[in-house]
């Protein structure tokens, strides 16, 4: 099994991180406006990328200002279907380091290198929001 992984720092406490990959609002600013957010264990949400692209994920782990993990149960991309990505999170000082991770690809694809790519790009969204308040989701990103 492959997985992707980004490690990222950010100036600001664990538990805004937490918010941000956990609510409606914070996840809307950094990967998607369009969305439906639980934030609760084993709850589906819904995260849409257009008209045919969308992906659900099961929420697998949420410990506050430490980890958020979900399990994708159904997406347009088969690639991604029972992949596992989980954010830790980690305070030291006042700032924040996220050890981002995908894992469970069956393989190195097209697909896989595409996705590393737009990770990198999600995470740099999580930053700004975080930081200075607005992230640049996907609608508002420039392809």
């Amino acid at each position: 099994m492959e997985s992707i992984e980004h490690l990222l720092e950010v100036k600001v406490p664990a538990e805004k991180v937490y918010e941000a990959l956990t609510t409606e609002k914070g996840l809307s600013e950094v990967w998607t406006n369009d969305l439906k957010v639980h934030n609760q264990i084993n709850a589906l949400n819904e995260f849409r990328f257009g008209d045919n692209d969308e992906s659900k994920m099961r929420v697998m782990e949420l410990v506050p200002g430490k980890r958020v993990s979900w399990k994708c149960i159904e997406s347009d991309e088969p690639e991604w279907v029972n992949t596992i990505i989980s954010f830790d999170i980690e305070e030291i000082q006042g700032e924040t380091e996220i050890t981002f991770r995908h894992m469970n690809w069956q393989k190195i694809t097209g697909c896989y290198r595409s996705c590393n790519y737009n990770w990198a790009i999600f995470l740099n969204s999580l930053k700004q929001y975080c930081e200075e308040g607005k992230g640049q989701p996907y609608q508002k990103r420039r392809f």
